[in-house]
Protein backbone atom coordinates (compact mmCIF):
# COMPACT_ATOMS: atom_id res chain seq x y z
CA UNK A 1 0.00 0.00 0.00
CA UNK A 2 1.39 3.28 -0.74
CA UNK A 3 1.51 6.65 1.03
CA UNK A 4 -1.07 8.69 -0.74
CA UNK A 5 -3.64 5.54 -0.36
CA UNK A 6 -3.18 5.20 3.17
CA UNK A 7 -3.32 8.87 3.89
CA UNK A 8 -6.71 9.23 2.10
CA UNK A 9 -9.67 7.60 2.83
CA UNK A 10 -12.86 6.00 -0.04
CA UNK A 11 -14.19 9.57 0.50
CA UNK A 12 -10.95 11.61 -0.37
CA UNK A 13 -10.96 12.61 3.17
CA UNK A 14 -6.78 13.23 4.14
CA UNK A 15 -6.56 10.89 7.38
CA UNK A 16 -3.01 11.19 7.73
CA UNK A 17 -0.52 13.06 6.44
CA UNK A 18 2.62 11.52 5.36
CA UNK A 19 3.49 13.28 2.72
CA UNK A 20 2.69 15.74 0.08
CA UNK A 21 3.73 13.55 -3.17
CA UNK A 22 0.06 12.40 -4.28
CA UNK A 23 -1.79 15.02 -3.13
CA UNK A 24 -3.94 17.00 -5.33
CA UNK A 25 -3.98 20.97 -5.82
CA UNK A 26 -7.39 21.50 -4.21
CA UNK A 27 -6.27 19.20 -0.84
CA UNK A 28 -2.82 21.96 -1.18
CA UNK A 29 -5.38 25.12 -1.33
CA UNK A 30 -7.64 23.72 1.23
CA UNK A 31 -5.08 23.59 3.87
CA UNK A 32 -3.52 27.02 3.04
CA UNK A 33 -7.11 28.58 3.48
CA UNK A 34 -8.37 27.00 6.04
CA UNK A 35 -4.52 28.12 7.47
CA UNK A 36 -6.13 32.08 6.76
CA UNK A 37 -8.69 31.57 9.19
CA UNK A 38 -6.18 30.35 12.10
CA UNK A 39 -3.98 33.52 11.05
CA UNK A 40 -3.79 36.12 14.12
CA UNK A 41 -4.84 34.06 16.82
CA UNK A 42 -2.33 35.62 19.34
CA UNK A 43 -3.99 38.77 19.06
CA UNK A 44 -7.18 37.60 20.43
CA UNK A 45 -8.37 37.56 23.81
CA UNK A 46 -8.84 34.37 23.83
CA UNK A 47 -6.63 32.32 22.33
CA UNK A 48 -8.22 28.98 21.79
CA UNK A 49 -11.00 27.43 20.02
CA UNK A 50 -13.12 24.11 21.19
CA UNK A 51 -12.23 21.97 17.43
CA UNK A 52 -9.81 19.38 19.42
CA UNK A 53 -11.38 19.53 22.70
CA UNK A 54 -11.19 16.46 24.68
CA UNK A 55 -8.44 14.66 22.59
CA UNK A 56 -4.86 13.79 22.97
CA UNK A 57 -2.05 14.36 20.98
CA UNK A 58 1.40 12.93 21.48
CA UNK A 59 4.28 14.68 20.33
CA UNK A 60 6.49 11.68 19.35
CA UNK A 61 10.20 13.18 18.17
CA UNK A 62 13.01 10.47 18.18
CA UNK A 63 14.95 13.49 16.57
CA UNK A 64 15.80 17.05 18.36
CA UNK A 65 13.68 19.82 17.50
CA UNK A 66 12.85 23.17 18.50
CA UNK A 67 10.48 24.70 16.13
CA UNK A 68 8.63 22.03 14.92
CA UNK A 69 7.82 20.62 18.17
CA UNK A 70 6.59 23.86 19.72
CA UNK A 71 5.07 24.96 17.19
CA UNK A 72 2.66 21.71 16.76
CA UNK A 73 2.40 22.13 20.51
CA UNK A 74 0.89 25.30 20.72
CA UNK A 75 -1.08 24.87 17.42
CA UNK A 76 -2.56 21.67 19.16
CA UNK A 77 -3.37 23.63 22.10
CA UNK A 78 -4.89 26.60 20.35
CA UNK A 79 -7.32 24.13 19.58
CA UNK A 80 -8.00 23.13 23.09
CA UNK A 81 -6.38 19.28 22.88
CA UNK A 82 -4.17 17.92 25.42
CA UNK A 83 -1.05 17.87 24.62
CA UNK A 84 2.03 15.29 25.97
CA UNK A 85 5.62 16.12 24.21
CA UNK A 86 7.57 12.49 24.82
CA UNK A 87 11.87 12.68 25.63
CA UNK A 88 13.76 10.98 23.30
CA UNK A 89 16.45 9.85 26.04
CA UNK A 90 13.05 8.79 28.53
CA UNK A 91 11.59 6.95 25.99
CA UNK A 92 11.63 2.83 26.38
CA UNK A 93 13.06 2.58 22.98
CA UNK A 94 15.97 3.80 24.46
CA UNK A 95 16.27 0.38 26.55
CA UNK A 96 15.33 -1.57 23.49
CA UNK A 97 11.55 -1.04 22.87
CA UNK A 98 10.51 -1.19 19.33
CA UNK A 99 8.60 2.33 18.37
CA UNK A 100 5.96 0.20 17.23
CA UNK A 101 5.70 -1.19 21.06
CA UNK A 102 5.61 2.54 22.41
CA UNK A 103 3.11 3.34 19.71
CA UNK A 104 0.61 0.62 21.17
CA UNK A 105 1.23 1.67 24.37
CA UNK A 106 0.43 5.35 24.02
CA UNK A 107 -2.34 4.02 22.26
CA UNK A 108 -3.55 2.52 25.04
CA UNK A 109 -4.02 5.40 27.24
CA UNK A 110 -6.38 6.69 24.52
CA UNK A 111 -4.16 8.89 22.00
CA UNK A 112 -5.93 10.04 19.23
CA UNK A 113 -2.75 11.71 17.04
CA UNK A 114 1.03 10.73 16.98
CA UNK A 115 3.06 13.97 15.37
CA UNK A 116 6.24 11.71 14.31
CA UNK A 117 9.56 12.36 13.84
CA UNK A 118 12.43 10.15 13.15
CA UNK A 119 15.88 9.74 11.99
CA UNK A 120 14.68 6.80 9.81
CA UNK A 121 12.80 7.64 6.55
CA UNK A 122 9.36 5.81 6.69
CA UNK A 123 8.82 5.99 10.37
CA UNK A 124 5.79 7.60 10.42
CA UNK A 125 4.22 5.47 7.60
CA UNK A 126 5.04 2.57 9.14
CA UNK A 127 3.40 3.61 12.34
CA UNK A 128 0.06 4.51 9.79
CA UNK A 129 -0.05 1.26 8.94
CA UNK A 130 -0.37 -0.37 12.24
CA UNK A 131 -2.93 2.28 14.41
CA UNK A 132 -6.40 1.44 14.45
CA UNK A 133 -8.82 3.68 12.21
CA UNK A 134 -9.85 6.71 14.60
CA UNK A 135 -5.81 7.51 15.02
CA UNK A 136 -4.14 10.30 12.80
CA UNK A 137 -0.41 10.45 11.86
CA UNK A 138 1.21 13.53 11.05
CA UNK A 139 4.87 13.31 9.50
CA UNK A 140 6.99 16.01 11.52
CA UNK A 141 10.18 14.97 9.40
CA UNK A 142 11.38 11.35 8.43
CA UNK A 143 14.84 10.75 7.69
CA UNK A 144 15.89 12.11 4.13
CA UNK A 145 12.27 11.25 2.88
CA UNK A 146 9.41 14.42 3.49
CA UNK A 147 8.62 17.22 5.53
CA UNK A 148 5.06 17.87 4.44
CA UNK A 149 4.21 20.18 7.26
CA UNK A 150 7.38 22.44 6.83
CA UNK A 151 6.63 22.48 3.12
CA UNK A 152 2.74 23.38 3.72
CA UNK A 153 3.82 26.57 6.11
CA UNK A 154 6.45 27.56 3.44
CA UNK A 155 3.96 27.73 0.80
CA UNK A 156 1.51 29.56 3.05
CA UNK A 157 4.30 32.04 3.26
CA UNK A 158 4.83 32.21 -0.40
CA UNK A 159 1.22 33.17 -0.86
CA UNK A 160 0.98 35.82 1.20
CA UNK A 161 3.75 37.35 -0.06
CA UNK A 162 3.72 35.96 -3.78
CA UNK A 163 0.31 34.82 -4.14
CA UNK A 164 0.42 33.87 -8.13
CA UNK A 165 2.23 30.59 -7.90
CA UNK A 166 1.85 29.91 -11.67
CA UNK A 167 3.99 32.63 -12.42
CA UNK A 168 6.75 32.50 -9.64
CA UNK A 169 10.18 31.71 -10.58
CA UNK A 170 11.87 29.71 -7.29
CA UNK A 171 15.28 28.97 -6.55
CA UNK A 172 15.83 25.89 -3.57
CA UNK A 173 19.79 26.49 -2.34
CA UNK A 174 22.43 24.03 -0.59
CA UNK A 175 22.32 21.12 0.84
CA UNK A 176 19.61 19.22 -1.80
CA UNK A 177 20.80 15.78 -1.57
CA UNK A 178 19.92 15.19 2.45
CA UNK A 179 17.13 17.81 3.14
CA UNK A 180 13.57 16.35 3.33
CA UNK A 181 12.53 19.48 3.30
CA UNK A 182 13.91 20.67 -0.81
CA UNK A 183 11.61 17.46 -1.47
CA UNK A 184 8.44 18.22 0.12
CA UNK A 185 8.76 21.98 -1.18
CA UNK A 186 9.61 20.32 -4.90
CA UNK A 187 6.17 18.14 -4.29
CA UNK A 188 4.30 21.26 -3.62
CA UNK A 189 5.52 23.82 -6.04
CA UNK A 190 4.89 21.78 -8.17
CA UNK A 191 1.39 20.74 -7.71
CA UNK A 192 0.08 24.18 -7.05
CA UNK A 193 1.83 24.94 -10.38
CA UNK A 194 5.19 26.99 -9.92
CA UNK A 195 6.29 27.08 -13.63
CA UNK A 196 10.31 27.42 -12.60
CA UNK A 197 11.55 25.60 -9.97
CA UNK A 198 15.34 25.65 -9.46
CA UNK A 199 17.88 23.69 -7.31
CA UNK A 200 21.19 24.79 -6.96
CA UNK A 201 23.97 23.26 -5.29
CA UNK A 202 27.43 21.81 -6.05
CA UNK A 203 27.02 18.11 -7.77
CA UNK A 204 28.16 16.33 -4.48
CA UNK A 205 24.93 18.09 -3.10
CA UNK A 206 22.55 17.49 -5.77
CA UNK A 207 20.81 14.04 -5.85
CA UNK A 208 21.50 11.90 -8.94
CA UNK A 209 18.76 12.91 -12.16
CA UNK A 210 17.08 15.55 -9.46
CA UNK A 211 15.30 16.84 -12.87
CA UNK A 212 12.84 14.33 -12.57
CA UNK A 213 11.55 15.77 -9.87
CA UNK A 214 10.55 18.52 -12.03
CA UNK A 215 13.50 21.00 -11.27
CA UNK A 216 16.01 22.95 -13.55
CA UNK A 217 19.58 21.82 -11.31
CA UNK A 218 21.97 24.74 -11.27
CA UNK A 219 25.76 24.63 -9.72
CA UNK A 220 26.59 28.12 -10.24
CA UNK A 221 24.69 30.51 -7.95
CA UNK A 222 24.68 33.61 -10.15
CA UNK A 223 22.49 31.84 -13.00
CA UNK A 224 20.82 29.94 -10.72
CA UNK A 225 19.21 32.81 -8.88
CA UNK A 226 18.68 35.20 -11.90
CA UNK A 227 15.45 37.03 -11.93
CA UNK A 228 13.93 35.18 -9.27
CA UNK A 229 11.28 35.67 -6.77
CA UNK A 230 11.21 33.34 -3.86
CA UNK A 231 15.22 31.99 -2.59
CA UNK A 232 14.82 29.16 0.19
CA UNK A 233 18.24 28.19 1.49
CA UNK A 234 18.34 25.51 3.05
CA UNK A 235 20.67 23.67 6.35
CA UNK A 236 23.99 22.14 5.78
CA UNK A 237 23.22 18.59 7.03
CA UNK A 238 26.76 18.20 7.97
CA UNK A 239 25.59 15.48 10.38
CA UNK A 240 23.39 12.99 7.08
CA UNK A 241 27.47 13.22 4.98
CA UNK A 242 29.42 10.48 4.99
CA UNK A 243 33.15 11.46 3.26
CA UNK A 244 34.00 15.13 2.46
CA UNK A 245 30.88 16.58 0.06
CA UNK A 246 32.18 20.10 0.27
CA UNK A 247 36.19 21.61 0.32
CA UNK A 248 35.59 23.15 3.90
CA UNK A 249 32.75 25.24 5.37
CA UNK A 250 34.09 28.59 4.16
CA UNK A 251 34.70 27.47 0.40
CA UNK A 252 30.89 26.47 0.74
CA UNK A 253 30.08 29.95 1.57
CA UNK A 254 32.01 31.77 -0.47
CA UNK A 255 30.35 30.03 -3.34
CA UNK A 256 26.97 29.09 -2.13
CA UNK A 257 26.11 31.02 0.93
CA UNK A 258 23.78 33.71 0.48
CA UNK A 259 25.16 37.07 0.51
CA UNK A 260 23.59 40.89 -0.34
CA UNK A 261 25.56 40.60 -3.54
CA UNK A 262 24.22 37.03 -4.55
CA UNK A 263 20.75 38.34 -3.52
CA UNK A 264 21.08 41.32 -6.43
CA UNK A 265 21.13 38.59 -9.07
CA UNK A 266 17.08 38.11 -7.69
CA UNK A 267 14.55 39.90 -8.46
CA UNK A 268 14.73 43.48 -6.42
CA UNK A 269 11.46 42.19 -4.60
CA UNK A 270 12.52 38.83 -4.36
CA UNK A 271 11.52 37.20 -0.76
CA UNK A 272 14.30 35.01 1.25
CA UNK A 273 13.42 32.14 3.14
CA UNK A 274 14.87 29.30 5.27
CA UNK A 275 13.59 26.56 7.04
CA UNK A 276 15.79 26.26 10.07
CA UNK A 277 17.80 25.91 12.10
CA UNK A 278 19.87 28.90 10.04
CA UNK A 279 23.56 28.87 10.11
CA UNK A 280 24.72 32.21 10.21
CA UNK A 281 28.49 32.36 7.79
CA UNK A 282 27.25 29.09 6.59
CA UNK A 283 24.56 29.30 4.26
CA UNK A 284 23.25 32.64 4.99
CA UNK A 285 24.92 36.42 6.01
CA UNK A 286 23.82 37.96 8.94
CA UNK A 287 22.55 40.78 6.85
CA UNK A 288 20.23 38.99 4.80
CA UNK A 289 18.60 36.78 7.52
CA UNK A 290 17.83 39.47 9.42
CA UNK A 291 17.32 42.39 6.17
CA UNK A 292 14.17 44.00 4.61
CA UNK A 293 13.63 40.64 2.18
CA UNK A 294 13.97 38.01 4.96
CA UNK A 295 10.61 35.90 5.64
CA UNK A 296 12.32 33.69 8.08
CA UNK A 297 10.78 34.63 11.51
CA UNK A 298 7.50 34.97 9.39
CA UNK A 299 7.78 31.22 8.42
CA UNK A 300 8.08 30.28 11.84
CA UNK A 301 5.00 32.18 12.71
CA UNK A 302 2.86 30.88 10.02
CA UNK A 303 3.72 27.22 11.00
CA UNK A 304 1.33 27.77 13.72
CA UNK A 305 -1.62 28.27 11.50
CA UNK A 306 -0.86 25.77 9.03
CA UNK A 307 -0.21 23.03 11.52
CA UNK A 308 -3.53 23.91 13.41
CA UNK A 309 -5.42 24.01 9.90
CA UNK A 310 -3.65 20.50 9.73
CA UNK A 311 -4.72 18.92 12.81
CA UNK A 312 -8.22 20.25 12.45
CA UNK A 313 -8.68 18.68 9.63
CA UNK A 314 -7.70 15.25 10.07
CA UNK A 315 -9.66 15.16 12.78
CA UNK A 316 -13.02 16.75 10.76
CA UNK A 317 -13.07 20.17 12.64
CA UNK A 318 -12.23 21.61 9.05
CA UNK A 319 -14.83 24.03 7.80
CA UNK A 320 -16.55 24.48 11.44
CA UNK A 321 -17.88 27.77 12.36
CA UNK A 322 -15.79 27.93 15.53
CA UNK A 323 -12.47 28.47 12.97
CA UNK A 324 -13.91 31.43 11.38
Amino acid sequence: MSQRDIQIDEAGNLVHFLTLEGLSRPTLVGILDLAESFVGFEAREIKKVPLLRGKTVVNLFFEPSTRTRTTFEIAAKRLSADVINMNPARMSTSKGETVLDTVRNLEAMHTDMFVVRHEFSGTAYLIACHVPPHIRIINAGDGRHAHPTQAMLDMFTIRQHKPDFANLSVAIVGDILHSRVARSQIHALNTLGVPDIRVIAPMTLLPTEVERLGVRAYTDMASGLDDVDVIVMLRLQMERMRGQLIPSEQAFFRCYGLTEDKLQQAKTDAVVMHPGPINRGLEIASSVADGPQSLILPQVTNGIAVRMAIMAQLMGGAGRKEAA
